[in-house]
This record gives C-alpha cells, sequence and structure tokens, in this order.
C-alpha cells in the first residue's frame, strides 16, 4: 500500500484547523459553564455542536471517509492538537521536595 502525502499533509492541515476550534470551543463552553446556573444543558449543547461539526469536516477533509492518507493526517492532528491542549491547560507544576513558608 503506498501513502498519498498529499492527501495526508492537506488531512494533516484541515485537522489541525478543525482540533484547535474544537479545543478553543471547549475552552469557551467551560468557562461559560463556570458561570452558568444550569451547566447541564450548556455542557449538552456544546459537546453535541463541536462533536458534530469536527466530524463534518473530518468526513468533507477525507473525502468520506473513503481517503486514507487524509483520515490518517486528520486523526494524528487530532491526538497531537489534544495533548498540546492538554499541556496548556494543566496548572504549573510545583517544585517537589521543598518547602514553602507560608509568610
Amino acid at each position: 500500500m503506498t501513502m498519498d502525502w498529499t492527501s495526508f499533509g492537506v488531512g494533516l492541515a484541515v485537522g489541525v484547523v478543525a482540533s484547535v476550534l474544537y479545543f478553543a470551543g471547549l475552552a469557551w463552553s467551560v468557562r461559560a459553564v463556570l458561570r452558568s446556573s444550569r451547566p447541564a444543558p450548556l455542557l449538552l449543547a456544546s459537546a453535541a455542536l463541536r462533536i458534530a461539526l469536527l466530524l463534518a469536516v473530518g468526513f468533507m477533509a477525507t473525502d468520506g471517509l473513503h481517503d486514507p492518507g487524509a483520515l490518517a493526517g486528520f486523526g494524528l492532528a487530532f491526538l497531537v492538537t489534544r495533548l498540546v491542549a492538554v499541556r496548556l491547560a494543566r496548572p504549573p507544576a510545583t517544585s517537589g521536595g521543598e518547602d514553602v513558608p507560608c509568610s
């Protein structure tokens, strides 16, 4: 089996853009939920919209899931973008063994 590197690159590029928008939407919805008195409907609507848009873009970018190169690029882009988003969302690590004065 031969890899079509052009379609892989297109899938990768489209996947990065779609994934960045997906995780930006997630960040926005989490901030909105923290201010909301009824978070469940907002979380459900946000998740449904983000998932539907990501799947629709992925379906279009991979020619209806018939282009394995584009599908591989899109999937890889999502995974790498997810790793970056998780890394950016984590609070900075504190130094482990040192005692920090309280005053």
